[in-house]
């Protein structure tokens, strides 16, 4: 039986408040965006799954594919979910391993768990850094699901910068998976909207060297400006987005890529898409 904040609509259980009584799962959530949007659905009724390195409910490390299949493993023994927030990325090291295939490994490891809710949701956390170009071929790797073969390409190839510089690329592949898979029957087909949200530049820890230093920061700042909101941004101003997108109240919002990024996208890319 749920509280009275739930009403009967056409059928199916809905809550009033768009977050109390529903549990969420949140990849990333002892820092930056994830502990944002974590703190956020709390403040808000919901119940939390914290998935993490450290100081989270689940521990697991999603830049190998044994800590993928033990998060999974863990929140399938927590019991029934009703969305999954796949935040965790960032850092300077494993940027495929994380950021993509870590990514992608939650978001379908979960899925069958994730289709037996009423509203089931899913929100993957991309960057404006997708905008950047990328080899073709580590996005098809990616996108094949080769893992190897992604990191191989990415660590040779002196014109990719090496495997620290991938961020760009996974964040650029995982865009296009959430693009592919979202509308199949798996998911849309399921029940299950499936979106990504492109943030800009966020004050996290994650981000911390490109304030550590005024030269880069004055870099990255002319880069990627952020007309509106500053640079850099907060975390909480994108956890908002994540949250709506994850709740019941998002009923006709799936496979959008949506950029959190205080107007970067635009300035960038001016009215590119809509010729």
């Amino acid at each position: 039986m749920r509280g009275a904040g739930w009403v009967m609509r056409r059928g199916a259980m809905t809550s009033q408040a768009g977050t109390a009584a529903r549990t969420y799962v949140v990849t990333g959530s002892a820092s930056g965006i994830g502990a944002a949007t974590a703190a956020l659905l709390r403040e808000r009724g919901a119940r939390v799954i914290g998935c993490d390195l450290d100081n989270a409910e689940v521990r697991a490390d999603l830049s190998t594919p044994r800590g993928r299949r033990s998060l999974v493993d863990q929140v399938s023994e927590l019991g029934p979910i009703d969305a999954v927030l796949a935040i965790a990325g960032g850092g300077r090291t494993g940027m495929l391993e994380t950021n993509y295939f870590g990514t992608v490994a939650t978001l379908e490891g979960l899925r069958p768990l994730l289709a037996r809710s009423p509203a089931p949701r899913a929100v993957a956390v991309s960057s404006t850094s997708s905008l950047a170009p990328a080899d073709e071929r580590i996005m098809q790797a990616c996108l094949d699901g080769d893992e190897a073969a992604a990191v191989a390409y990415l660590a040779n190839d002196p014109a990719s910068g090496g495997a620290t510089a991938g961020y760009g690329t996974a964040k650029r592949a995982l865009n296009r998976w959430v693009r592919n898979v979202a509308p199949t029957a798996e998911w849309a087909g399921a029940g299950i909207a499936l979106n990504a949200v492109a943030s800009g530049v966020v004050d996290t820890p994650a981000a911390a060297w490109i304030f550590a230093d005024d030269n880069m920061r004055k870099a990255v700042e002319t880069a990627a400006p952020q007309p509106f909101g500053g640079f850099p941004g907060r975390p909480e101003w994108v956890a908002e987005l994540i949250c709506w997108l994850a709740g019941e109240a998002n009923r006709f919002v799936t496979g959008q890529v949506i950029f959190a990024d205080g107007g970067s996208e635009a300035a960038a890319l001016g009215d590119h898409h809509w010729r």
